[in-house]
């Protein structure tokens, strides 16, 4: 989301490094409203939360950690119950974003068809070097692997090095410099 945020002209990019206040995001649309701008672009990764989500959940998650096994269970289904009412947070802040701006809010949740398009030449390139390297590494025997780009090279990862993990943006990422530098709201 903070890679298509930049490249697409997002106004508004909440990623879940940073939690948002929901009040910031909304003067930023209303400041912007002010300027002469008749939109804004809010671009929502999956996972951000608000301030108060982020907290609710660190707090349960904490919580069962320090917990016995009978509240282990009960705490491990209030974070499955809220973690499932976040798929539905996105629309959840146009509502709000509605209310405290005035101005209508339009959601469009991008599917896997969105989410491609016409290859450019990079990335034709990127999908031939990855692809033959995975052809190499299949026919070496090297099973379990993903195969990454690493600078110009192409490496086989070992899949428990990364399968069930999430990459985060650090956040002294040059793309959040970036973007507050061009006046792109975090939401914080």
């Amino acid at each position: 989301a903070l890679g298509a945020g930049l490249a697409g002209g997002a106004d508004v990019v909440l990623i879940p490094e940073i939690p948002y206040n929901t009040a910031a995001v909304a003067e930023s649309i209303k400041a912007r409203r002010i300027a002469g701008s008749r939109f804004s672009i809010v671009a929502v990764s999956e996972g951000a939360m608000s301030a108060e989500d982020f907290a609710r959940h660190d707090e349960l998650k904490a919580r069962k950690a320090a917990a016995d096994v009978e509240e282990k269970e009960h705490l491990a289904e209030e974070l499955a119950v809220f973690r499932k009412n976040q798929k539905d947070s996105t629309i959840h802040l146009a509502e709000e974003l509605e209310k405290a701006t005035g101005l209508e809010s339009r959601v469009t949740i991008l599917g896997h068809v969105q989410r491609g398009g016409t290859p450019s030449p990079v990335d034709r390139l990127l999908a031939t070097r990855l692809g033959s390297a995975a052809a190499e590494a299949i026919d070496a025997g090297t099973f379990g692997v993903m195969i990454a780009a690493r600078g110009d090279e192409a490496v086989p990862v070992p899949l428990r090095e990364v399968a069930g993990r999430r990459k985060a943006v650090p956040l002294d990422h040059p793309w959040i410099d970036t973007a507050r530098r061009l006046g792109i709201s975090l939401g914080d």
